[in-house]
């Protein structure tokens, strides 16, 4: 058991400067060709902020695991609002521009609510996957000539203007070396699937030590660890009262991990859930999903702020769904 810890550790570790190097080298790849922050900031690094999601649910669909797949998202997205969101909240009260609670919430739930019906059958083809991907190039399109016109707009990054979508990019680094560039992103795909790879052999050993489901393992320490660097980013955001940013971050990245993560994963191979999506009592998670979400649109529509009683309350919410899955694994 220790040594599937340690390689579980490991793994998250892999994927933490994967993802972060593969951006960073993509980004100064991309500017040194002479392509915008504001489309570096929409594709680059939105696409690779959550690439340890996707890779995780594609290695896990490779491997016959689509369970982990799809717990890794729901689980992942109800982690980022009642965990992390929480947290940051907890921590210092946050608002948000109101175009995010009157936009970009409410097309979270729409997506939410549409893959449920999507997924009711047990399965999700090549072709619900071709039209998740496809919400994502329309999502990110969208932003961009939001973004172009100076509206606000969420990004896995942060809803934003244009100057600080430029800032966010900028504040990455920029490497000038093409040799380093290159090495970099070489590294990044390397360490992200080598990461991927090593967290769910670990996961399934320990899942084995355990006797619980995959079901379980993907709802839980799969998708905690996968949902690593939007903690990072948004407490620390918060910690230094970029409010925007901890919200922005946070709802960019469900999006993606809706359409961009279980759409690619479909594509590349189609995903069954075994025992079913009612049957297996996932439509529970995912209803919990949807109730965290909802919660958010109800707490921001008036302020658009969530404070440090919210904070709590989301905290607590996610301490209990956790204990659910413990007592029913």
């Amino acid at each position: 058991m220790a040594f599937d810890l340690v390689c579980f550790t490991l793994g998250l570790v892999l994927l933490y400067f994967g993802a972060e190097w593969l951006v960073k080298g993509s980004s100064s790849l991309a500017r040194s060709l002479g392509i915008t922050p504001i489309v570096i900031g929409l594709t680059v690094v939105a696409f690779g902020t959550s690439a340890p999601e996707l890779v995780v649910s594609l290695v896990s669909a490779l491997q016959g695991k689509s369970m982990i797949a799809v717990g890794n998202v729901i689980g992942s997205n109800v982690c980022n609002i009642a965990l992390v969101l929480g947290m940051a909240a907890f921590l210092r009260p946050l608002t948000c521009a109101r175009s995010v609670v009157k936009r970009d919430i409410p097309i979270m739930l729409g997506i939410s609510a549409c893959l449920f019906f999507l997924l009711l059958n047990d399965h999700l083809g090549r072709i619900e996957g071709a039209l998740l991907f496809g919400g994502v190039i329309a999502y990110t399109y969208i932003n961009y000539r939001l973004a172009k016109s100076g509206i606000a707009v969420v990004t896995a990054g942060s809803p934003d203007t244009t100057g600080s979508i430029r800032s966010d990019v900028n504040e990455i680094g920029d490497v000038i070396s093409r040799p380093r560039q290159i090495v970099l992103i070489v590294a990044g795909i390397v360490g992200v699937v080598a990461g991927a790879e090593v967290l769910i052999t670990a996961a399934l050993s320990l899942m084995d030590y355990f006797g619980v489901s995959e079901k379980f393992i993907g709802l839980t320490v799969v998708a905690f660890g996968t949902s690593l660097p939007e903690l990072a980013t948004s407490v620390v955001a918060a910690l230094r009262k970029e409010m925007d940013i901890s919200i922005g971050n946070l709802v960019g990245s469900n999006v993606f991990n809706l359409l961009s993560v279980l759409g690619a994963t479909a594509l590349v191979r189609p995903i069954s859930i075994p025992g079913g999506f009612l049957e297996s009592g996932l439509w529970i998670d995912y209803c919990v999903m949807l109730g965290v979400s909802f919660l958010l649109l109800v707490m921001m529509r008036k302020a658009s702020t969530v404070n440090r009683f919210d904070g709590a309350v989301f905290l607590l919410v996610y301490g209990g769904y956790l204990a659910y899955l413990i007592v029913r694994a």
